[in-house]
């Protein structure tokens, strides 16, 4: 999970995009499957837009949380190490 969510690779870059485009899909479509909404297929594409823009920065966000608490654990360690040494 580290790795999807902090590495700045190519690979993980479109790994990101696909997932961020699955899940805007798969929540545009919703309202379809369960009969409460019959969206028009162009606003659903506008929909799949909004909605992989705004899942963007939140993944970013919570790939820097993941890189604070790597970074305390490696404090912690480098700590640990300076105590025995």
């Amino acid at each position: 999970m580290e790795w999807f969510l902090r590495s700045n690779t190519t690979g993980a870059r479109v790994l990101r995009t696909v997932v961020q485009g699955i899940l805007a899909v798969v929540i545009s479509i919703v309202p379809d499957l369960v009969g409460l909404i019959d969206l028009d297929p162009a606003f659903q594409a506008a929909l799949v837009a909004v909605i992989m823009a705004i899942l963007s920065p939140i993944m970013s966000e919570i790939g820097k949380g993941v890189e604070q608490v790597a970074e305390k654990k490696r404090m912690a360690k480098e700590a640990e190490m300076d105590i025995k040494g």
